[in-house]
Protein backbone atom coordinates (compact mmCIF):
# COMPACT_ATOMS: atom_id res chain seq x y z
CA UNK A 1 0.00 0.00 0.00
CA UNK A 2 1.52 3.19 -1.08
CA UNK A 3 0.42 6.43 0.58
CA UNK A 4 1.33 9.69 -0.90
CA UNK A 5 1.58 12.57 1.60
CA UNK A 6 0.59 15.89 0.28
CA UNK A 7 2.47 18.95 1.30
CA UNK A 8 0.58 22.18 1.45
CA UNK A 9 1.97 25.42 0.16
CA UNK A 10 0.02 28.67 0.12
CA UNK A 11 -0.98 29.92 -3.27
CA UNK A 12 1.26 32.53 -4.81
CA UNK A 13 -0.32 35.94 -5.04
CA UNK A 14 1.67 37.64 -7.73
CA UNK A 15 0.49 41.16 -8.42
CA UNK A 16 -1.98 41.16 -5.52
CA UNK A 17 0.28 42.31 -2.66
CA UNK A 18 -1.47 44.23 0.09
CA UNK A 19 0.05 47.60 1.03
CA UNK A 20 -0.91 50.73 2.93
CA UNK A 21 -3.31 53.17 1.40
CA UNK A 22 -2.50 56.85 1.18
CA UNK A 23 -5.12 57.61 3.84
CA UNK A 24 -3.56 55.12 6.29
CA UNK A 25 -0.12 56.67 5.76
CA UNK A 26 -1.50 60.20 6.29
CA UNK A 27 -3.23 59.16 9.53
CA UNK A 28 0.02 57.68 10.85
CA UNK A 29 1.96 60.83 9.89
CA UNK A 30 -0.62 63.05 11.63
CA UNK A 31 -0.38 60.94 14.80
CA UNK A 32 3.44 61.10 14.73
CA UNK A 33 3.24 64.87 14.19
CA UNK A 34 0.91 65.32 17.18
CA UNK A 35 3.16 63.21 19.41
CA UNK A 36 6.28 65.10 18.28
CA UNK A 37 4.57 68.43 18.95
CA UNK A 38 3.60 67.34 22.43
CA UNK A 39 6.73 65.46 23.49
CA UNK A 40 9.39 67.49 21.63
CA UNK A 41 9.23 70.63 23.79
CA UNK A 42 9.35 68.54 26.96
CA UNK A 43 12.52 66.79 25.80
CA UNK A 44 14.14 70.01 24.61
CA UNK A 45 13.80 71.62 28.07
CA UNK A 46 16.03 69.06 29.74
CA UNK A 47 19.47 70.30 28.61
CA UNK A 48 19.00 73.52 30.58
CA UNK A 49 17.81 71.56 33.61
CA UNK A 50 20.90 69.34 33.31
CA UNK A 51 23.17 72.40 33.25
CA UNK A 52 21.55 73.78 36.39
CA UNK A 53 21.96 70.39 38.11
CA UNK A 54 25.62 70.28 37.08
CA UNK A 55 26.16 73.80 38.49
CA UNK A 56 24.63 72.72 41.81
CA UNK A 57 26.94 69.70 41.92
CA UNK A 58 29.97 71.85 41.10
CA UNK A 59 29.07 74.30 43.89
CA UNK A 60 28.72 71.40 46.33
CA UNK A 61 32.13 70.06 45.24
CA UNK A 62 33.71 73.49 45.69
CA UNK A 63 32.10 73.77 49.13
CA UNK A 64 33.67 70.45 50.11
CA UNK A 65 37.09 71.60 48.88
CA UNK A 66 36.72 74.90 50.78
CA UNK A 67 35.83 73.02 53.97
CA UNK A 68 38.90 70.79 53.56
CA UNK A 69 41.01 73.95 53.08
CA UNK A 70 39.57 75.34 56.31
CA UNK A 71 40.25 72.10 58.21
CA UNK A 72 43.90 72.21 57.12
CA UNK A 73 44.45 75.95 57.57
CA UNK A 74 41.90 77.16 60.12
CA UNK A 75 40.34 79.66 57.70
CA UNK A 76 38.73 79.95 54.29
CA UNK A 77 40.60 81.67 51.45
CA UNK A 78 39.88 85.37 51.35
CA UNK A 79 37.85 86.94 48.55
CA UNK A 80 41.10 88.30 47.07
CA UNK A 81 42.74 84.87 47.14
CA UNK A 82 39.59 83.41 45.62
CA UNK A 83 38.98 79.86 44.50
CA UNK A 84 42.44 79.79 42.94
CA UNK A 85 43.71 79.16 46.50
CA UNK A 86 42.27 75.65 46.13
CA UNK A 87 44.73 74.77 43.35
CA UNK A 88 47.84 76.77 44.25
CA UNK A 89 49.10 78.27 47.51
CA UNK A 90 48.09 81.93 47.88
CA UNK A 91 50.93 84.43 47.61
CA UNK A 92 49.12 87.36 49.24
CA UNK A 93 46.87 88.01 52.22
CA UNK A 94 46.89 85.69 55.21
CA UNK A 95 48.96 82.73 54.00
CA UNK A 96 47.81 79.20 54.83
CA UNK A 97 49.93 77.32 57.35
CA UNK A 98 49.31 73.79 56.05
CA UNK A 99 48.33 74.10 52.41
CA UNK A 100 47.86 70.58 51.00
CA UNK A 101 50.41 69.52 48.37
CA UNK A 102 48.49 68.95 45.14
CA UNK A 103 45.69 71.29 46.12
CA UNK A 104 42.09 70.65 47.02
CA UNK A 105 40.53 70.04 43.62
CA UNK A 106 40.87 66.81 41.64
CA UNK A 107 41.91 68.20 38.29
CA UNK A 108 44.09 70.91 39.85
CA UNK A 109 41.96 73.47 38.05
CA UNK A 110 39.16 75.75 39.23
CA UNK A 111 36.07 74.75 37.22
CA UNK A 112 33.82 77.15 35.37
CA UNK A 113 30.05 76.80 35.50
CA UNK A 114 28.22 74.90 32.73
CA UNK A 115 27.72 78.16 30.80
CA UNK A 116 31.45 78.93 30.77
CA UNK A 117 31.43 81.62 33.47
CA UNK A 118 33.50 81.66 36.63
CA UNK A 119 31.92 81.06 40.02
CA UNK A 120 31.55 84.09 42.30
CA UNK A 121 33.26 83.61 45.68
CA UNK A 122 33.07 85.94 48.69
CA UNK A 123 34.70 85.31 52.06
CA UNK A 124 33.44 86.30 54.51
CA UNK A 125 30.09 86.02 52.84
CA UNK A 126 26.87 87.95 53.40
CA UNK A 127 24.93 84.69 53.91
CA UNK A 128 27.52 82.56 55.72
CA UNK A 129 31.25 81.94 56.20
CA UNK A 130 31.53 82.19 52.42
CA UNK A 131 29.15 82.81 49.53
CA UNK A 132 29.52 80.80 46.33
CA UNK A 133 27.35 81.47 43.27
CA UNK A 134 26.85 80.85 39.58
CA UNK A 135 25.02 83.62 37.74
CA UNK A 136 23.31 81.16 35.41
CA UNK A 137 23.04 81.25 31.63
CA UNK A 138 23.38 85.04 31.23
CA UNK A 139 26.40 85.39 33.55
CA UNK A 140 24.75 88.41 35.24
CA UNK A 141 23.49 88.69 38.83
CA UNK A 142 19.78 87.98 39.26
CA UNK A 143 17.67 86.76 36.40
CA UNK A 144 14.83 84.34 35.88
CA UNK A 145 14.45 80.78 34.57
CA UNK A 146 17.78 79.64 33.02
CA UNK A 147 19.40 82.98 33.94
CA UNK A 148 18.47 82.60 37.62
CA UNK A 149 21.43 82.56 40.00
CA UNK A 150 22.44 79.37 41.79
CA UNK A 151 23.69 80.14 45.31
CA UNK A 152 25.26 77.81 47.87
CA UNK A 153 23.06 79.10 50.69
CA UNK A 154 19.91 78.10 48.74
CA UNK A 155 21.03 74.53 47.98
CA UNK A 156 19.58 71.90 50.27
Amino acid sequence: MYCKTASYSPPLMIGKERGFTLIELLVVLVIIGILAGYIGPKIMGHPEEAKRTKAVMQIQGLETALKMYRLDNGMYPSTEQGLQALVEPPASGKLPAKWRTGGYLEKNKVPVDPWGHGFVYLSPGAKGDFDLSSHGADGEPGGEKSARDINNWEIE
